[in-house]
């Protein structure tokens, strides 16, 4: 696609889950490197503002499209007016999701069912019309926004983190995939970052105080994420202590319970 020394000018950046949080900041930190960015999400009204933000910092036009990536058919509606709008889309950053902190044993499955349509099949929707697209240009790069949740699963996140693993496993396969067509996939596992992600996630409001060593900011992960657009990285974990308690997690089982049931515990 492009040398890490290249810069994100006029490229067309392609960003789900826009209008707040993480994927707001990531609109910004593309706009400043010049790119041409297309933000999506539910809340148009919100996204208007980003959308003119991101226009300010770019000198250059962008686009806002409203969109739950839980349906099908609108997911292929609004990819078809990019198509038509913008152009082609060298990055697709799937930054959609939600959370929501509760035990499996009183979970409702209609939010459970929810979260699976748009955090893993609305990533998915979206993944597949953006690569068929980019296979044909043999050019491209998906970025898919996981979770240190689904690397190391901890109570009270049975459904969160079972969506997550399964982002990361969608994602690992089709890195394989797509890697012969020079189409790259990068795997983004952040731990806590201070955004609205909690608003919905923890009713308690208090997770963020008890992991507050651990939390990230979000125009940092941005920043390390727009960095990667173009490069073909594997993966980006943040923060290095989160990284290693997975590794544990996986290398030595039993002291990976204890990290996730008991040292990160926190919800």
């Amino acid at each position: 696609m492009r040398k890490k020394t290249d810069t994100l000018k006029n490229k067309v950046v392609f960003i789900t889950g826009a209008s707040t949080g993480l994927g707001e900041k990531i609109a910004y930190e593309a706009a400043k490197k010049g790119a041409i960015v297309v933000v999506s999400a539910r809340r148009e009204d919100l996204l208007l503002q980003v959308k003119e933000k991101c226009e300010q910092l770019s000198s250059k036009p962008a686009f806002a499209f409203g969109l739950d990536v839980s349906d099908p058919e609108q997911v292929k509606k609004v990819i078809t007016e990019i198509y038509q709008t913008v152009g082609t889309v060298d990055v697709l950053v799937n930054n959609a999701g939600f959370g929501h902190f509760e035990e499996a044993l009183t979970f409702d499955m209609d939010v459970a069912e929810r979260m699976f349509r748009v955090n893993v099949l609305g990533l998915m929707y979206v993944t597949q019309l953006v690569a068929i697209e980019m296979a044909e240009r043999h050019q491209g790069h998906i970025i898919n926004i996981a979770s240190q949740a689904g690397k190391m699963a901890t109570p009270k996140s049975t459904i969160y983190s079972a969506s997550k693993f399964a982002v990361i496993g969608y994602s690992n396969a089709l890195r394989l995939e797509l890697k012969p067509l020079n189409i790259f996939v990068t795997t983004v596992n952040p731990g806590p970052i201070e955004t609205n992600f909690f608003d919905i996630a923890d009713e308690s409001g208090t997770y963020l105080e008890k992991v507050g060593h651990m939390v990230l900011n979000a125009e940092v992960v941005a920043g390390r994420i727009v960095s990667l657009m173009g490069t073909p990285r594997r993966e980006l974990n943040m923060p290095a202590l989160l990284e290693i308690a997975g590794k544990f997690y996986t290398l030595f089982p039993r002291i990976g319970d204890y990290l996730a049931g008991d040292l990160f515990n926190n919800k």
